[in-house]
């Protein structure tokens, strides 16, 4: 039984690794490519607008890299009077690694709607919020920070672009090495997939793949697509997905 991971680079091709050394027989197709994002230079600039007590929202380890990178690059630090929220373990994990700096996150699941039960996000009135993130995404945590009266800007920090590939060819070649497990870590990918896959096989083969993903969000979207084997893993984290497929 074989595994084919779809998230981004390098993730995705480290999680293949560890469990091709675990034994497992594993591959790395991407559905998405990341690129940083032309607004990266606008960083610093949104970054020095905000006051004390101010909220940075770290969306994604993705963010993460490529908001770091960039005030690196400019010998800038990030500024201790802020607070920073981070939607999940892994990302704020990546964060706090990079930069030393506390970061606020729930231990009880990685979604947006989850970081918004935090009791201290209730209390946002007159407050700024920069919200670091790729191009597109949820709208969630925006909303809902405006309706509880914080002033709310993005910076986008990297792109993700779909990958291309030809789907008559993706589908057999994944089903000829005997593919029955998948790992999805976004809507995005989820339904990249199951566009690229010919109707005729994601009713003979797709949805008949044992699917892993990091949310209940996610695996609702998956049931509604026609998948009925769905995990979820704890967090998005690498390790937490090898979890999951034991």
């Amino acid at each position: 039984m074989s595994i084919l991971v779809t998230r981004p680079s390098p993730a995705g091709e480290e999680l293949v690794r560890k469990l091709q050394a675990a034994g497992k027989t594993a591959f790395s197709a991407p559905l998405i490519n990341i690129h940083p994002s032309s607004e990266l230079p606008q960083l610093a600039e949104k970054v020095n607008q905000l006051n004390a007590g101010d909220m940075v929202f770290l969306l994604s380890k993705n963010a993460v890299h490529y908001a770091n990178s960039q005030l690196n690059k400019i010998n800038l630090s990030w500024p201790d009077k802020l607070i920073y929220y981070a939607i999940g373990r892994s990302t704020a994990l990546a964060f706090h690694q990079l930069t030393d700096i506390n970061i606020i996150w729930s231990s009880e699941g990685e979604t947006s709607e989850i970081l918004l039960e935090l009791p201290s996000l209730h209390q946002v009135e007159n407050k700024q919020a920069l919200l670091l993130r790729g191009n597109g995404g949820r709208e969630v945590i925006a909303r809902t920070l405006t309706e509880r009266g914080a002033s709310v800007s993005y910076c986008e920090c990297y792109l993700r672009q779909p990958v291309d590939y030809p789907a008559t060819e993706f589908s057999a070649h994944w089903q000829k090495y005997g593919v029955q497990t998948l790992i999805v870590t976004s809507g995005e990918i989820l339904q990249l997939l199951y566009n690229l896959i010919p109707e005729s096989d994601r009713n003979g083969w797709l949805l008949n793949c044992r699917l892993v993903v990091v949310s209940e969000r996610l695996a609702h979207i998956a049931q509604s697509l026609g998948w009925q084997d769905v995990k979820v893993a704890k967090s998005a984290d690498n390790d937490a997905l090898i979890q999951a497929l034991e």
